[in-house]
């Protein structure tokens, strides 16, 4: 009799489950009663009624779905108002939007490493978001990873290579919540002659002038040697991503980005929620403020209470746990006492270790704050 082609998945199953890696989905409830610190609502927009009305809306008159490829029928003018209010809010030249900010980072990394053969070498922070790993992976370029934040490493690099280049990096990891040294890669870049891509999902309404990114904070935004990429899904509430830059790479990407050409354009109604969300940000930048305080908060008050944590620079709050089952252990408590956390595990972090990750939202209360913080501290292992 022939082997099941997939008896191989009981074995993996079972050596994860024994490291305690096995990943669960739990379905939430629309009114489910939790505090919420594991989702990335930044800015508290995902159910700001204007943001609600602003996808209604357009789901009314577009239509639910984009019904085909940007290059087909999925461009509405809906999508190209969006393009352009995220391009002036950032402060590019240009932007183009995406079904998703993973989608987004494939294209960037892979258009911009150039035809086969011309020689680009990707130079990549091992700290970096797998969305980009994951790009550099398909480029067909050659590839460098350098240590986590390190400008001078990139200079070695680049040095050496002494070709086209692309350093690539997240603007704010995702897994600490440390943020990357833009102004001095910026530098090191011009030196080569190399391009700057910057994953800003994290900084995209938490950093900056009202919000404006990462890029805008470092006085990086609009250069011609400098292109961001950001997710329409956390500050600002909504579903999907951008990548935002000098015109012509806009133009390129258009028609050389595979997952911008053979993917199904984004929803109308997420582009409605995510003109709505920046109209409420325009009219309410002390938002951005508010949501790095929040921040700040849970961070200072974890530490007083003897737990390792990692001061944020935007609004990813890192706490460490001992192992991958006592993280789950962790987490797990917190949602029993009507606080939901996130739980990082390997392979999720590149150093191996497991953590809560707390992500700050603008709409919490002082008194939600405290409250968080005293069950995240209640319920830490060995307490």
């Amino acid at each position: 009799m022939p082997q099941d082609p997939f008896d191989w998945i009981d074995a993996q199953h079972e050596r994860l489950r024994a490291a305690g890696l096995v990943r669960t989905l739990r379905p939430r409830s629309a009114g489910a009663d939790l505090v919420d610190l594991a989702g990335n609502d930044y800015l508290g927009l995902t159910r700001h009624a204007e943001v609600v009305e602003g996808a209604a809306e357009a789901a009314r008159r577009w239509g639910a779905g984009a019904t085909g490829s940007r290059l087909v029928t999925g461009s509405t003018a809906l999508h190209a108002t969006l393009e352009r209010e995220l391009a002036d809010f950032c402060g590019f030249e240009a932007a183009l939007v995406f079904s998703s900010g993973y989608a987004a980072n494939l294209a960037a990394v892979t258009a911009l490493s150039g035809p086969v053969g011309s020689g680009t070498l990707l130079v990549s922070d091992e700290g970096n978001h797998a969305s980009l790993i994951d790009g550099c992976r398909l480029a067909r370029a050659d590839k460098a990873v350098v240590p986590h934040a390190d400008p001078e490493a990139v200079r070695k690099t680049l040095a050496a290579h002494g070709g086209r280049a692309l350093a690539v990096t997240d603007s704010v990891f995702s897994v600490d919540g440390d943020a990357a040294p833009l102004a001095a890669l910026a530098g090191v870049c011009r030196e080569h002659g190399a391009a700057l891509l910057v994953d800003d999902a994290h900084g995209l309404g938490v950093l900056g002038r009202g919000g404006r990114g990462a890029l805008h904070a470092a006085g990086l935004a609009g250069a011609r040697d400098v292109v961001a990429t950001v997710t329409l899904s956390k500050s600002l509430g909504s579903q999907g991503g951008a990548l935002l830059g000098p015109a012509r790479v806009i133009s390129h990407l258009v028609s050389t980005a595979r997952t911008f050409i053979f993917d199904t354009g984004l929803a109308p109604a997420a582009a409605g929620a995510a003109l709505a969300s920046l109209a409420v940000l325009r009219r309410e930048p002390g938002r951005a403020e508010r949501v790095r305080a929040v921040a700040t908060g849970l961070y200072e008050r974890l530490t007083a209470a003897g737990l390792t944590a990692v001061r944020p620079d935007a609004a990813v709050v890192s706490v460490r746990a001992p192992s991958p089952e006592a993280a789950v252990r962790w987490a797990a408590d917190c949602r029993e006492r009507g606080l939901a956390v996130g739980c990082f595990r390997p392979p999720s972090v590149p150093d191996g270790v497991s953590r809560l990750r707390l992500t700050a939202r603008a709409d919490l209360s002082d008194e939600q704050l405290a409250g968080a913080a005293a069950t995240i501290v209640a319920t830490a292992p060995g307490v």
